[in-house]
């Protein structure tokens, strides 16, 4: 028994080729440094027994396999006569089991015919890597080195029978096996340059983002075509890895632009995924949140793999075919300067794309930014003008009034001015605003720039009481885990009243309580409520208003009381909605039982942009007639209410462009209350003047301590 063999042995496997005598070497030809067979010394290759290859790789090294039948009396495969040529970017244009009669194929290109009708054992196998089918396609080649094992021994070699698999499928389809592949590299090239140029927000998405030519690419080529083998796999595995790993912020960024109108801040927001958890859970049910969580992962970690391998796939194409290559890299670069100095355009696009340096870039100033804003905010922090104010010199203009300071969840200005939503809003707001009239109340309402958009409630609460300006999750734990004086807690520092929180979307402990001066705080489990959730609201606010009046308001109280109120059932969403049931029937929230299981399912709705919107304008309508039918029913002359939305809707109901505007009303019966805002400017009734002026939310509690007789004091 005998094979031919190279210097290197063919990968370990489980299979050992029983040892055999030495075989001959043949003559090698000294002119070109490649074994040539005996009779055949005019040929660049090397006669290949079955299941053995010569290929050349593009950085210059020449490989070969070679197989030795088992030792079951099965006579050795006799040579294959014919030249087994190989181009120098390391295509064997010919098959060892098909060898042309002719040996012009070393300029063999994917696109010639002979390449075409090329048998399986073309040299792609030279440069096979899990990132590259062609390995799938081609024999087993040898790798650098592995002629020997550890210990010195001779490496063992693959069985004959994985070579046949291999090159049987080819033999038996090579146009569909040659098809398989380009659509491979097709795909591959696709993936790549799609995440080159992926824009980072849905509005952005058009035909001609994705006509640009990226420098990265250009670049990237340059620099694989001179690697060697090793390295190149390398760097392509890594800089595959890297561009998914790009492409995953970007969809993170699509998804927090859409929902809360600002990008993925890689320092701050990973926090933020076990609230998306929790509100998947509570609206889709704990089975439908686990499929969301595990397709989630399913996806990043596909986005990675698929990346990687299809960077090291071109990386190994462009090394086949250096030549060419390098020619149409070079080329590619010539045009992309020519199109960035002359500012070539396609559809106002420019030709000459640096997307994905530039995106690069942009995250590393966020982080950077976002790294120096810590510090720069605990400073600002500390400062308070009303920090030192006595007791006696705050809020002397609302002594002995209740007041309720009420948050309705997603309240904004596309309520008001949506033309989908506005029309059901706008007659709700004319109704309520004549029940108050006829109540003998009366309301100035105006517009506050809220500190975020499309969700994280916190921060839009803690931007109005606090007077700073508190637009991200840093900034919040740095406020609240200080002494800055909030709106609710300058009424307690006053000591003329009792402060009490109903905060129907807590669900554990909530030490910020302290932060906002509150004495008691009733969350979802202090509330007594019975009924079914309303996909994330924990009760309908007909239920915590009325809740509020039992446990809280109407007891008496040696106090006036401050109340802080958070209102749900506007929360997106937007489906089931609650409805308004007559208040004797309220009781322990079992009555809306029946009108949960009519409502609408959030999967009605979430991909419905127009569905979204109405929806949302009918759970509006029904949070603030909640509120002023409770207002009505319970205040008196010494009631004042300040109540606002905190932020606006998700960008799928306000729109892509949307303002960061909420409407903000203070209502009472006493006038010398809204006299004393009377220079705001603000409109009269609970709907605000489209011009009516807009102040930022962190504004608000400076203006109004000073309006109700603060005196400053830092």
């Amino acid at each position: 028994m005998s094979s031919n063999t190279s210097s290197r042995q063919l990968p370990h496997t489980d299979e050992e080729t029983p040892q055999a005598g030495p075989a001959p070497e043949p003559p090698a030809d000294t002119a070109t440094g490649v074994t040539t067979a005996a009779g055949d010394g005019d040929t660049a290759g090397a006669p290949a027994s079955e299941g053995g290859d010569v290929a050349t790789h593009a950085d210059g090294e020449t490989t070969g396999s070679a197989v030795a039948s088992e030792d079951d009396g099965t006579p050795p495969a006799a040579p294959v006569e014919g030249p087994a040529t190989a181009d120098a970017t390391g295509n064997d244009s010919a098959s060892v089991d098909a060898a042309p009669d002719e040996g012009d194929s070393g300029d063999a290109t994917p696109g010639d015919s002979d390449a075409a009708e090329a048998a399986p054992d073309d040299s792609d196998a030279a440069d096979a890597t899990p990132g590259d089918s062609d390995a799938a396609e081609a024999a087993p080649a040898l790798a650098p080195g592995d002629d020997e094992a550890s210990d010195g021994s001779p490496a063992p070699v693959r069985s004959r029978w994985r070579l046949r698999r291999g090159r049987g499928w080819r033999q038996k389809h090579p146009v569909a096996a040659r098809i398989l592949a380009w659509t491979l590299t097709f795909l591959a090239a696709a993936l790549v340059l799609f995440a080159l140029l992926m824009p980072s927000k849905v509005d952005n998405f058009r035909p001609a983002e994705f006509t640009r030519l990226p420098a990265e690419a250009i670049f990237g080529a340059a620099v694989l075509i001179v690697l060697p083998r090793t390295p190149r796999i390398v760097v392509a595995a890594l800089a595959g890895l890297g561009l998914g790993a790009l492409t995953v912020l970007n969809l993170l960024d699509i998804g927090f632009n859409e929902y809360l109108g600002r990008g993925f801040n890689v320092v701050l927001d990973w926090s933020l995924f076990g609230d998306a958890e929790a509100y998947l859970r509570d609206t889709m049910g704990g089975r439908g949140a686990l499929a969301i969580v595990v397709a989630v992962v399913a996806l990043v970690v596909a986005v990675l793999a698929l990346t990687a391998l299809a960077v090291v796939r071109l990386a190994n194409l462009l090394a086949r075919h250096s030549v060419a290559s390098t020619r149409t890299t070079l080329v590619l670069g010539t045009v992309w300067i020519t199109c960035a100095a002359l500012g070539v355009q396609v559809a106002d696009v420019p030709i000459a794309a640096d997307h994905t340096a530039a995106v690069v870039q942009d995250r590393a100033h966020r982080v950077r930014d976002t790294l120096r804003d810590e510090a720069a905010f605990a400073r600002i922090a500390k400062k308070d003008d009303f920090a030192d104010t006595p007791p006696d010199q705050l809020l002397t203009g609302l002594r002995g009034k209740d007041m309720m300071i009420t948050f309705i969840e997603s309240y904004g200005r596309s309520a008001i001015e949506d033309p989908v939503i506005a029309p059901g809003v706008d007659a709700t707001l004319t109704a309520e605003n004549d029940k108050l009239r006829k109540a003998g109340f009366a309301a100035k309402s105006g517009w506050l720039t809220s500190a975020t958009y499309g969700g994280s409630s916190w921060l839009g609460h803690s931007t109005f009481l606090s007077g700073l300006w508190i637009n991200n999750q840093q900034r919040y734990r740095t406020v609240t885990a200080g002494e800055h004086l909030t709106l609710t807690k300058a009424f307690r520092k006053t000591g003329a009243w009792d402060t009490v929180g109903i905060m129907p979307g807590i669900q554990k402990a909530w030490p910020e309580a302290k932060f906002y001066g509150l004495d008691k705080v009733y969350d979802s489990r202090e509330l007594g409520y019975k009924g079914p959730k309303f996909s994330w609201s924990t009760m309908p606010d007909q239920y915590a208003l009325t809740a509020f009046e039992r446990l809280v308001h109407g007891k008496k109280h040696d106090k006036p009381l401050m109340s802080e109120i958070i209102l749900t059932s506007s929360h997106q969403p937007w489906a089931p909605i609650p409805k308004t049931v007559p208040q004797d029937q309220v009781g322990d929230g079992s009555v809306y039982d029946a009108i949960e299981k009519a409502g609408k399912k959030p999967s009605d709705i979430i991909t419905d942009s127009t569905k979204s919107k109405q929806e949302y304008g009918k759970s509006i309508q029904y949070s603030v007639t909640s509120l002023i039918d409770y207002l009505v029913k319970y205040g008196d002359k010494n009631t004042v209410l300040v109540f606002l939305g905190d932020h606006q809707p998700i960008a799928r109901v306000s729109g892509n462009h949307a303002s960061r505007d909420v409407p903000c009303a203070i209502v009472a019966k006493d006038p010398k209350v809204l006299d004393r805002i009377a220079d705001w400017g603000w409109s009269d009734g609970l709907q605000p003047e489209h011009d009516a002026p807009v102040w930022k939310m962190s504004s608000f509690r400076d203006r109004f301590l000073t309006a109700y007789g603060s005196t400053p004091s830092p």
